[in-house]
């Protein structure tokens, strides 16, 4: 390998998808592609910690996370709410790249002012904006310099005023929320004390959740802290209580620090926060900050910074250009800002213990991100395991998404039993604390909530992707419970999961029913257990393989992409392309990889490099589509190493990588990557005219790989893989297929090979 391995960090730009997607024209399969639905990345550029429970961001109210310029949309090009760049204030708790968010979000509204308090709420526009891992920073246009960093389960902000007679930062308790239509929010009931000395705290609670901060400040003597109602001064007062708040009974509420401020004047607000209440609010800023809270800006910068390097060091590629490395270093970083660990913060049973939440697109996140955490941090990929089985323990299923929010607000309609394939990965990697006997009863017994009834009674469920999704899930509950020695019930649920085949029509694709954000052509090439009777089903490799070309655009023509709402005709011509949505949307995302099934990894070869030129690049509008919590970002940072996870599988495809080489640590064990032929490409404009790199041969530790895959364990132990690679398609990987569950080793017929075979 080169010596030009990049710190990534240093080339992460957290402005990236928070605009409409800005790319250069696609050219070839790319250009064949149709993109349905939203054409932004839905981030934002705010502080964050990796997998903390708090972020911090400018906040203008636009959808979905509160900053931005944008309204709602969810198909086509969004369109502008502001003009400008705007924000009220600075809030907390925003979701990353989905596009539904619950009402905790954005509360506990920090704004910095030089006008009166009857100013509350006006938008200035944000000028010199800029961001880093766990840091933004922002100057308004009244001249305050405003700056945002964040902890796991804390925040500082630093504001810097211009010289003024009446200075002030304000702390608004009741707003939160959107400025969209049903966008807002409002608190049940909320409480807050100033404590005097710089120091106050609150709660406030809506959808059963009861949040909480404690605040430390540092202003000058000369300041006064007090509260406020209704956009007025409380005289005297310490305390305001709202035990019952309606919308027609809300007046904003809050505290207040104010003074007269030098041009110069720097002022420190520290938070922590909880959601257990303002005693364990202020133990987490004590946590934060021990020996106490003076420097606290620098400090949690700090210690934030330190933690996105520990895992950035653990990703390090070799070569690529400056534009590619930055969407690189972005995808990585996006990857961990979700799902949140907050422990022993469940509002929701009291004991101790891991808590997640924020998995608000699992659909997505269990394919591409869940692997790539676990591969990064096994200890937290242990600990969400954990509370994925806590949340089945306490509240009756395993969650199909999980945003903070008490109630049913699962998901259901989206997937099912997607939890088992994590935690059969989980168990086949021998992830270590969890209860595997007690995952096990959980696994079963969720296997007949909500259309599981369907399927566990007449073998098939509508919306029919859900059969694939319970088949899965019974694949996955067997593993379990073959390795925990009750083979009588593992083959009863292996029984069970051949149901799949039920989901399917004649033409081999899956039979007419609704589907969620999709048509049936989007869900039929999932990455089954049994994708050699899948292929199979739909008359073997050759005819497998000319499906897939239709739906990727093999000799189809450029299309028409959907603009701003209203559509004109592109909409209904789109749909009925039937096409590969090309990573604006996830349904397909694992679709590239299921040629390597029918022994045409070349296939997957070139539609992965043209999405990788085409579908991604620099500046704010660099993602094709929502970024679903990170897991459409997890899908570039796989893509790019040329590997690929098969949920529930404890599989890894092996394709070209778009870099020279890479070094990993997986599993806390070295990984290196290692290419010759490597060819240097680029994204958009400069990737024109680059030709597609195919594997010629392969070697891991020294033996030669002749088949398209490693397995999670053999990843997860380190070593060494070297790729060759060239400009032609090859016949490495063509005999050998990936395993598949009704499939006995047979190079000799092309056959797949039992995953057990290649296990160390």
């Amino acid at each position: 390998m080169s010596s030009n391995l990049s710190r990534i960090l240093d080339s992460v730009d957290p402005f990236i998808g928070t605009e409409p997607a800005d790319l250069p024209a696609a050219q070839g399969l790319a250009a064949s592609w149709w993109w349905p639905k939203a054409q932004v990345g839905n981030t934002h550029p705010g502080a964050c910690h990796p997998l903390g429970m708090v972020s911090a961001c400018a906040c203008s109210g636009a959808y979905p996370t509160g900053y931005g310029r944008y309204g709602m949309s969810t198909e086509g090009a969004p369109a502008p709410l502001y003009d400008d760049y705007l924000a009220s204030g600075f809030t907390h708790f925003q979701q990353s790249g989905t596009g539904a968010i619950r009402k905790y979000y954005n509360y506990f509204r920090v704004t910095p002012m030089i006008e009166p308090l009857d100013a509350l709420g006006t938008r200035w526009k944000l000028q010199d904006e800029s961001a880093e891992p766990g840091y933004y920073a922002a100057t308004l246009e009244n001249g305050i310099r405003c700056e945002l960093t964040v902890g796991e389960k804390t925040a500082v902000h630093r504001y810097t005023f211009p010289e003024a007679s009446s200075a002030r930062v304000v702390l608004d308790f009741s707003y939160g929320g959107l400025a969209i239509e049903h966008g807002t929010t409002v608190p049940l009931r909320a409480g807050l004390e100033s404590l005097g000395q710089g120091a106050a705290q609150g709660t406030v609670v809506m959808e059963g959740i009861p949040l909480s901060v404690y605040i430390d400040s540092d202003t000058p003597k000369s300041w006064r802290q007090l509260v406020w109602y209704d956009r007025r001064r409380v005289d005297g007062g310490t305390r305001l209580d709202f035990d019952y708040i309606r919308r027609t009974t809300l007046r904003p509420f809050g505290l207040m620090f104010m003074g007269p401020a030098r041009a110069g004047t720097t002022i420190e607000i520290r938070m922590g926060f909880s959601m257990r209440g303002t005693g364990q609010a202020r133990s987490n800023l004590e946590q934060a900050l021990p020996g106490g809270f003076e420097h606290g800006f620098d400090r949690v910068r700090a210690q934030t910074h330190d933690a996105w390097s520990g895992y950035a060091s653990q990703v390090e590629v070799d070569g690529g250009t400056p534009e590619r490395r930055t969407v690189f270093a972005t995808s990585v970083y996006h990857s961990l800002i979700k799902p949140c660990f907050a422990e022993d913060e469940s509002p929701f049973w009291p004991s101790k213990g891991p808590f997640v939440f924020d998995i608000a697109t699992m659909w997505d996140m269990y394919k591409t991100q869940f692997p790539l955490l676990t591969a990064l941090d096994p200890a937290k990929g242990a600990l969400m395991l954990e509370s994925l089985v806590r949340i089945a323990e306490e509240e009756g299923n395993l969650p199909i998404g999980y945003r903070m929010a008490r109630g049913s607000d699962r998901f259901f309609r989206q997937a099912s039993a997607l939890a088992h394939t994590v935690l059969a990965d989980g168990y086949q990697l021998g992830l270590e604390g969890l209860e595997w006997d007690w995952a096990l009863v959980h696994m079963q017994d969720d296997l007949r909530r909500g259309y599981g009834e369907d399927f566990a009674d007449r073998g098939i469920a509508h919306p029919v992707s859900h059969t694939l999704d319970l088949a899965t899930g019974y694949w996955c509950t067997a593993i379990v419970a073959r390795g925990l020695g009750d083979h009588r019930l593992a083959d009863e649920l292996e029984a069970k999961s051949r149901a799949w085949t039920n989901a399917f029509g004649g033409d081999g694709l899956l039979r007419d029913s609704s589907f969620y954000e999709g048509g049936r052509w989007n869900y039929s090439f999932r990455l089954l257990h049994d994708m050699a009777a899948r292929i199979k089903l739909a008359g073997g490799d050759k005819e497998f393989t000319a499906v897939l070309d239709r739906f990727f655009g093999y000799g189809a023509g450029p299309v028409t992409q959907l603009g701003v709402p209203p559509f004109g005709p592109e909409f209904a011509i789109g749909q009925d392309l039937n096409r590969f949505e090309g990573l604006n949307n996830e349904p397909d995302m694992e679709a590239p990889w299921a040629y390597h099934y029918a022994g045409r990894p070349d296939r997957t070869a070139e539609i992965v490099h043209a999405a990788l030129s085409y579908q991604f690049g620099t500046g704010r509008g660099g993602l094709p589509g929502n970024d679903d919590s990170g897991a459409l970002s997890s899908w570039y940072v796989w893509a790019s190493l040329g590997l690929f996870p098969v949920a529930g599988q404890n599989l890894f495809l092996v394709n070209a990588p778009a870099f020279g080489g890479a070094s990993l640590r997986f599993g806390g064990n070295d990984f290196e990557l290692v290419t010759t032929g490597h060819v240097e490409s680029g994204i958009g404009e400069d990737a024109a005219g680059s030709s597609v790199q195919y594997v010629q041969a392969a070697r891991f530790n020294g033996k030669p790989l002749d088949y398209g895959f490693l397995t999670g364990n053999q990843l997860h132990g380190g070593g060494r893989l070297e790729i060759e690679l060239g400009p032609e398609p090859s016949d490495w990987a063509t005999k050998t297929r990936p395993p598949s569950a009704s499939d006995r080793p047979d190079p000799a017929r092309g056959g797949g090979a039992r995953l057990q075979e290649f296990s160390p």
